[in-house]
C-alpha cells in the first residue's frame, strides 16, 4: 500500500503549510458535523474522487479507507458503482489507480 503522499502533493504542503492548515482544519469541522464513521466518510470520498477523475485524491482515500477498516473488496464495490453514474472508462480508471495505490509497496 503506498502510504506515503506523492512528492507533488509534499512539495504543497511544504510550500504552503497555512493553506495545507485551513485545508485540515476544514476536513475535520466537515467531518465533526454528522454522524459518519471515518471508514463511511473515506469511502464516500473514493467515490467522489473517481467521479471527478482525480487520481491523488484516489488514492489516497482509498489508503486512508483501509487505515479506518474498510476492506479492498468495499472500496473496489464503490468504484464499481461509478459505472452507471459517470460510466465505464472513468470507473475503469479508478479502478486502476485504487489498485495501484492498495496492491503496491
Amino acid at each position: 500500500m503506498k502510504e506515503t503522499l506523492p512528492e507533488h502533493f509534499q512539495s504543497f504542503v511544504r510550500d504552503f503549510p497555512q493553506v495545507w492548515q485551513a485545508h485540515q482544519q476544514l476536513s475535520e469541522a466537515c467531518a465533526r458535523e454528522g454522524p459518519l464513521d471515518r471508514k463511511t466518510r473515506e469511502l464516500i470520498k473514493v467515490g467522489i474522487s473517481g467521479a471527478a477523475n482525480q487520481i491523488t485524491a484516489l488514492q489516497r482515500h482509498a489508503v486512508m479507507a483501509v487505515q479506518a477498516g474498510a476492506s479492498k473488496e468495499e472500496i473496489y464495490q464503490v468504484i464499481l458503482l461509478l459505472i452507471t453514474t459517470v460510466g465505464f472508462p472513468r470507473a475503469s480508471a479508478a479502478m486502476q489507480w485504487a489498485k495501484s495505490a492498495l496492491e503496491t509497496g
